[in-house]
């Protein structure tokens, strides 16, 4: 993805991308539901574990709960908490949210002919003390106030978009079989009337028609992998986005008998598949380059210097959010363009968990190290949450460009990059959930209360997909869960 303005010198490339919102739907009767021949409607929410969960609702009763003056169904408290069939500790079978329906998120499902999508709101039935009616556990609304919040304190807007990599399989038991083993961007992985060739034209097909822009999709490095490349949304958008991209290619793959996985690694002898993340921070303020002297970061603006900054001094504690599962710390490490372990950037470095892209005036930051184990609504919160900070703080980048994986870096280099003393991304999920419920800035931004439960639902999720049985058997029931 290029977010960039071709128009600022001989030296930029790549297409301008601007943040504003879509158009949102005032009415359900602006759906034209009946006319597009729709069905039935989803009622679509994702869990703390990224499981996408729906409620198939018929037309006629989809447009008559908008009769009502909060227009919803009732989900249990234990929704968000549930880890298979069971709930988390801290959740109780008792409670009920209203589940209130966000026509801006309504989506065409091409994949599943009649059918179309909406998301929603976890609120509660009576208003808290405040007078709010918003959960403080729903991942949409988490992310709607950070990124309210940041516009209103700061001035910032941002884009985000993702990247899906993921493995096509045509059996997952007793082992993961790949539909080829073909080499990266290889002519080979695409041949015609081949059954994986027929699923991603489906796949490119079925986005373009749902109104999501695709700019390329192409094979990755691992067998049966490859990588679908969407454009840039505002990052309530974009994380809905995301949610639709992934269900399409499960339900395209599963229509020709294949299954789609996300997992972050199956091979340890090849790459892993990844949700690289990018995000481009828009200051209201004249914000070009500095045009004092600065030691680190001198192309970037003062905003995403400050932004930079306290994104990598949080980051080892948001790997509890954006790398969530044991499988993920599989994936990240040294030397395999996956982000590596040390909390660091470069320019188009992949081997740096935060890639400086784009030309000088048109630069984001591509997050190497997030999976699509982590729910994107929890993602873009936690990133945006951790930047806001030193955007509001003034902070002053203390770390350089590092041109070279840090871990192959000598002792002199770290050092002349401001890495002498670098903080190292935690290598188990465990030291990650140990880091975030010690970041009391963070505690903060997303909520305690949200912090509290959501551990509790990673730990008792760990302990779920680790007690499989045999090593193949985890890697099963990690395959069916992602």
């Amino acid at each position: 993805m290029t977010i960039s303005d071709s128009t600022q010198s001989s030296a930029a490339y790549g297409v301008l991308y601007k943040p504003s919102q879509t158009a949102s739907f005032a009415s359900v009767d602006d759906l034209r539901l009946e006319q597009r021949g729709i069905k039935y409607v989803r009622v679509q929410w994702v869990d703390f574990t990224n499981l996408v969960r729906f409620r198939v609702l018929p037309v006629s009763y989809f447009k008559r709960l908008f009769t009502s003056s909060r227009p919803g169904i009732g989900l249990a408290y234990a929704t968000l908490g549930m880890v298979g069939a069971m709930m988390a500790p801290g959740f109780l079978g008792t409670g009920e949210y209203i589940y209130s329906l966000d026509l801006s998120s309504f989506r065409v499902c091409p994949y599943a002919p009649g059918h179309a999508v909406v998301m929603g709101w976890f609120e509660e039935k009576t208003p808290s003390p405040s007078g709010s009616l918003s959960s403080p556990l729903c991942p949409r609304a988490v992310l709607k106030r950070i990124v309210d919040e940041a516009q209103e304190t700061a001035g910032l807007t941002f884009l985000a978009g993702f990247e899906s990599e993921f493995i096509l399989l045509s059996a997952i038991s007793p082992k993961p079989v790949e539909v080829n083993n073909a080499a990266w961007s290889c002519s080979a992985k695409h041949p015609t009337g081949a059954v994986e060739t027929k699923v991603m034209e489906e796949i490119a097909d079925a986005l373009l028609e749902a109104g999501i822009e695709l700019q390329m999709y192409h094979a990755e490095a691992a067998p049966g992998q490859y990588e679908v490349v969407t454009g840039p949304l505002t990052p309530l958008e974009a994380a809905d986005a995301i949610v639709h991209t992934r269900e399409t290619i499960y339900n395209i793959a599963s229509k020709h008998g294949l299954r789609a996985t996300f997992a972050p690694r199956l091979h340890s002898d090849n790459c892993g598949s990844g949700a690289h993340t990018h995000l481009s921070v828009h200051s209201a303020k004249a914000d070009g380059p500095s045009a004092r002297a600065t030691k680190f970061g001198p192309a970037m603006s003062a905003t995403e210097r400050a932004f930079l900054q306290t994104l990598l001094a949080h980051l080892p504690a948001l790997c509890a959010l954006i790398l969530p599962t044991y499988a993920s710390y599989a994936r990240v490490v040294d030397g395999i363009w996956s982000g590596g372990t040390y909390a660091c950037w470069g320019t188009d470095n992949k081997d740096a968990p935060v890639r400086l892209c784009g030309p000088a005036g048109a630069h984001h930051f591509e997050l190497k190290c997030v999976d699509a184990t982590a729910n994107p609504y929890l993602v873009l919160a936690s990133v945006i949450a951790a930047g806001l900070e030193g955007v509001r703080d003034g902070a002053e980048l203390t770390s350089g460009d590092c041109t070279k994986p840090a871990a192959f870096m000598s002792e002199e280099e770290r050092r002349a990059v401001g890495l002498a003393n670098p903080g190292r991304l935690p290598r188990t999920v465990e030291d990650a959930r140990t880091l975030l419920a010690a970041d009391g800035y963070l505690k903060e931004k997303l909520g305690e209360e949200f912090v509290e439960k959501y551990i509790s639902v990673n730990e008792f999720f760990q302990t779920y997909l680790t007690s499989a049985g045999t090593e193949e058997e985890e890697v099963t029931r990690l395959i069916e869960h992602f």
